[in-house]
């Protein structure tokens, strides 16, 4: 991010402000594809924190993850030593799923999502699309406080102030319509599979 701004070097400002929401878009993007739908999917179990070896790892360090068909999901420990842990980890999560463990391979079925499943999902989305909006509202409010700092110390004029305040809120008005148009997206996935 960057703290000093130069009078009329609108393109510096706006690459760095573009960066931050685009990683915030980017995030809420990853925790959505972490939803269940119905449809299995590698992502709704690969960042799963597993407790193993004294560390806490993500399951796709531990294991190789593939989704055979549409509801089933298969991980495979590269160490047979991990399958009780990743087994914890699946237990203890919210994806609502009890592993069945066959050898050294861990499957997952996906149960038919009731309707009071659905909503629930869509709750959750909801708040992961809140806190997405919330990120690029704390980003607007640094990148504005940069803006303030530096009309006070007279490296730019109010007019320049004035039109990179009103860029900034452009850019939030883009990227959160970024971020409904996804949680959208998501939520008509959960009411039509």
């Amino acid at each position: 991010m960057i703290s000093i701004l130069e009078e009329n070097n609108i393109k510096a400002f706006d690459a760095s402000v573009i960066d931050e929401m685009d990683k915030a878009v980017k995030h809420c993007e990853k925790d959505l594809s972490s939803v269940n739908t119905g449809k299995a999917s590698a992502s709704m179990v690969e960042d799963l924190k597993v407790e193993c070896y004294g560390n806490m790892m993500v399951l796709r360090e531990l294991a190789s993850i593939s989704t055979p068909e549409s509801n089933k999901i298969a991980i495979q420990p590269w160490d047979q030593g991990a399958v009780s842990s990743i087994e914890k980890a699946i237990l203890a999560s919210h994806l609502g799923m009890t592993p069945n463990t066959q050898g050294n391979i861990i499957r997952l079925e996906l149960p038919p999502m009731s309707t009071s499943r659905r909503e629930e999902l869509a709750k959750v989305v909801g708040k992961k699309s809140e806190d997405a909006k919330i990120a690029l509202r704390n980003i607007r409010k640094d990148f504005g406080t940069v803006i303030k700092n530096n009309e006070k110390k007279k490296t730019i004029s109010e007019d320049f102030s004035k039109r990179l305040t009103k860029k900034l809120q452009d850019f939030t008005d883009k990227f959160g319509a970024q971020i409904e148009a996804l949680t959208d997206k998501k939520k008509k996935d959960l009411k039509s599979f």
